[in-house]
């Protein structure tokens, strides 16, 4: 069995799903609030090659046999969570997270039985409209560009008078103003939930710039996200919210093209390894006695 081969070929996989992770992060290099991906890698086997009795000298330091390693897999996918830069926008529909926080909402997804039931899912993206609210056609629900509804503290979408413009406070606390109106109170609404991520490394993507807790995952969800409220008592970092920003992704672009050219350059070493092999043994079944 040729070893070269085996180490090379399995390189090759996980420098190609590396490739297919930096090729995610460039295509959402312009996507608000999106957090860039890291690759990581582990050794799949390594075994000790004995060597001959021949090699045992007197005096010699090092122990006979050699490491030999089976190349190499990707071992995590993991969530950077460094935040972005904020970019002004004037839109007042526009919120971004200062701060390792995230929102939550609502999207519908189908049951086992076919029925539509909401999940729970988490954002950084703070690019919000103005929904109709269909259980009250005179009411509006704040929600993501997708229509996804964003959840106050209270775990209830935040719901907005018609015709009303919103004002966002830094904690999240949403106030209407009637235009039409301007001797009149502002009304409020509620208070946008925000949870503090303390694993990020737990979070899977969800598509449609959302994130999930996984299947699989025995910690309770409340350890993986910790509501902002309690950060100010345990030390965490300060979390706010500032209106009329959008935060901007945290991919490098320069980062990621070093790091395409430096894994293309190993899939390259690689692949010239697995030619080198091929040619060897072709050499080797050309052999006349």
């Amino acid at each position: 069995m040729n070893r070269s081969l085996i180490s090379a070929a399995v390189s090759l996989r996980g420098l190609q799903q590396k490739i297919d992770v930096i090729a995610d992060n460039v295509a959402h290099v312009n996507t608000p609030g999106y957090k860039r991906k890291e690759a990581s890698f582990l050794d799949v086997l390594t075994t000790v090659r004995q060597q001959p009795a021949d090699f045992r000298k007197e005096g010699r330091l090092t122990p006979l046999g050699y490491p030999e390693a089976w190349g190499a897999r990707l071992g995590l996918v993991q969530l950077v969570f460094t935040q972005g830069t904020l970019k002004e926008t004037g839109n007042s529909l526009d919120l971004a997270i200062e701060g390792d926080a995230v929102f939550e909402v609502d999207v519908p997804m189908p049951d086992g039985a076919g029925n539509m039931t909401n999940e729970t899912r988490w954002t950084r993206n703070g690019s919000l409209s103005l929904s109709i609210n269909p259980e009250d056609p005179e009411t509006l629900l704040l929600t993501t560009k997708d229509g996804y509804a964003l959840k106050g503290v209270d775990d209830e979408p935040v719901v907005i008078p018609a015709q009303h413009r919103i004002s966002v406070s830094e904690d999240g606390t949403v106030m209407a103003y009637d235009d039409r109106n301007p001797e009149a109170p502002p009304v409020a609404v509620g208070q946008l939930k925000l949870l503090r991520v303390a694993h990020p490394q737990l979070l899977e993507p969800a598509g449609h710039n959302l994130y999930k807790l996984p299947d699989h995952l025995n910690l309770a969800g409340d350890e993986v996200l910790v509501p902002v409220d309690a950060e100010s008592a345990n030390g965490g970092a300060r979390v706010a919210v500032r209106q009329g920003y959008v935060e901007q992704s945290n991919v490098s672009l320069a980062d990621e093209m070093a790091e395409l050219v430096q894994a293309q350059r190993a899939y390259q070493l690689n692949s010239r390894a697995i030619q080198s092999a091929d040619a060897m043994m072709n050499l080797a079944n050309n052999l006349r006695g």
